[in-house]
């Protein structure tokens, strides 16, 4: 049986959504197995839009591997603000050490 943590969305109405998440699923595939409705994922994690931007918390950027040039390159054409701790979420593989981290969605996608 795959092994699961808890992550915790915050919507941009500030709504708190807890989800059960499959370590090695991306947080991409983790919310929308959970109907986070806010993360749109047009291209399904192929990488060729930014439908799944995300914000994260300092402590969950500490832990992830840096953004490559290509989703770097796909963050420049996201809906919402781009901000530092901006991730596409289907780059972000869901890790034990995640557990009990919160992600933040945008307003748009």
């Amino acid at each position: 049986m795959a092994k699961e943590i808890t992550l915790h969305f915050i919507t941009s109405a500030d709504e708190t959504l807890t989800v059960d998440a499959v370590v090695g699923d991306s947080v991409m595939e983790t919310a929308v197995k959970n109907d986070i409705d806010e993360i749109v994922a047009e291209c399904g994690g192929s990488l060729i839009c930014s439908t799944c931007h995300v914000y994260l918390e300092d402590s969950t950027i500490a832990i992830l591997p840096e953004a490559d040039d290509s989703e770097l390159d796909m963050l420049e054409g996201v809906a919402s603000e781009r901000k530092e701790n901006s991730r596409l979420s289907c780059q972000i593989i869901v890790s034990e050490e995640m557990e009990g981290h919160t992600i933040r969605t945008p307003q748009d996608q």
